[in-house]
C-alpha cells in the first residue's frame, strides 16, 4: 500500500512542461490542439462524470456549466424523490491560451466556492504520442463550517486542495479511457482518524453509441481511508447527449457532493442498495474572440 500511495504522489509531480465555432457540436469535434495530427474528441465534455476530462475549451471560449444533484433516490416519497434536496454547483471557465483553462464556481454541497486551473502538458497523436496528459489543481473554501462547532475556527482551517494528473487515450471511434492519480487535502476533516492528506486513484471512460449519444462512467479508487468511515468510493454513471449549443450529461452518482474534494472524501450514497443521486451536467459555450469587420 506504501509503494502504491508513493508512486501516485510521484506522478503527481511529474515536471510540467507545458506545449505549445459558431456551432458547440463543430467545436467539440476539434479538440484543443495546435498539431493537425493530435487525435480530437477524446471527451465532448469538460467532465467525465464526476471526475475532469482532459478536454480544454478552445482559446478565447467561455463555458457556463450547471450541475445538479438531487437528494437520494433511497428516500422516495419522502423528499418526492430526491426532488426535495437538490444540491447545485455553478462554474464558469475561460481559455486564455489553447493549453489553459481557468475555472470558478460555487456549490451548495457545504456552501463551497473554488477556483480551478487545468492545463496542457501532451496531446495524442495519430501515429505518435499514444496518450494526453493533462494537469488539474483546484483551491476551493468550505464556508459552512460553524464556528460554534469549531470556536477556534479560522480562515485557512476552511481550505481544502486537490491536484491531479489526467491521463487518457482514444482507442477508436467508439472508446475513450482515462486514468487519474489523485492527492488532495482538506484542512478541516470530520471523520476522527481520517488523514488531512488522501489519495485516489480514478477511473472513467466514454463508450460512442451514436453521433449525439454515449455512455459515460466513473469511478475513485481511495487508498487511505480510514477503518469504519460513514463515506464510499465515488462511482456515477450516465449517458451524454449532444446538441447543436450544449452538451447534456445525465447521471446517476452515490456522491451528492460535485467539487473534488467533496465527492472524493464524502460520498455517502451506496448503489448496492440504492441510496443514489439523480443528477445532470449541463454545458454552454461562448466565444468571446472579436470579430474582424
Amino acid at each position: 500500500m506504501k509503494i502504491l500511495k508513493l508512486s501516485v504522489f510521484l506522478l503527481l509531480l511529474l515536471p510540467a512542461v507545458v506545449l505549445a465555432q459558431d456551432d458547440l457540436l463543430n467545436e467539440l469535434e476539434n479538440e484543443v490542439s495546435s498539431e493537425k495530427e493530435a487525435v480530437s474528441a477524446v471527451f465532448k465534455g469538460v467532465k467525465i462524470i464526476n471526475f475532469e476530462s482532459t478536454k480544454l475549451i478552445g482559446k478565447n471560449q467561455l463555458y457556463f456549466v450547471i450541475a445538479h444533484r438531487f437528494g437520494s433516490l433511497k428516500d422516495g416519497v419522502d423528499n418526492f424523490f430526491g426532488l426535495d434536496d437538490a444540491s447545485v454547483r455553478i462554474q464558469f471557465i475561460y481559455a486564455p491560451s489553447e493549453w489553459l483553462n481557468l475555472g470558478a464556481s460555487r456549490s451548495g454541497f457545504n456552501q463551497t466556492f473554488d477556483l480551478s486551473a487545468k492545463y496542457s502538458l501532451l496531446q495524442q497523436k495519430k501515429d505518435g504520442f499514444p496518450f494526453n496528459v493533462v494537469g488539474y489543481h483546484l483551491i476551493n473554501v468550505n464556508t459552512n463550517l460553524d464556528k460554534d462547532l469549531f470556536p477556534q475556527l479560522t480562515f485557512t482551517d476552511r481550505l481544502g486542495y486537490a491536484h491531479q494528473l489526467l491521463l487518457s487515450r482514444k482507442f477508436n471511434n467508439w472508446l475513450s479511457l482515462e486514468v487519474a492519480p489523485t492527492y488532495f487535502h482538506d484542512n478541516t476533516v470530520l471523520e476522527d482518524g481520517q488523514d488531512n492528506s488522501q489519495y485516489v486513484l480514478g477511473f472513467g471512460g466514454r463508450f460512442k453509441l451514436t453521433k449525439r449519444f454515449a455512455l459515460l462512467a466513473d469511478y475513485g479508487y481511495h487508498l487511505n481511508r480510514v477503518d469504519n468511515s460513514d463515506f464510499n468510493n465515488a462511482m456515477a454513471l450516465g449517458i451524454e447527449i449532444e446538441t447543436g449549443g450544449h452538451v447534456f450529461q445525465l447521471h446517476v452518482s452515490n456522491s451528492q457532493a460535485i467539487y473534488e474534494n467533496g465527492f472524493l472524501g464524502q460520498a455517502r450514497g451506496d448503489f448496492a442498495d440504492g441510496s443514489v443521486f439523480l443528477g445532470f451536467n449541463i454545458s454552454r459555450a461562448f466565444s468571446l474572440k472579436k470579430k474582424q469587420r
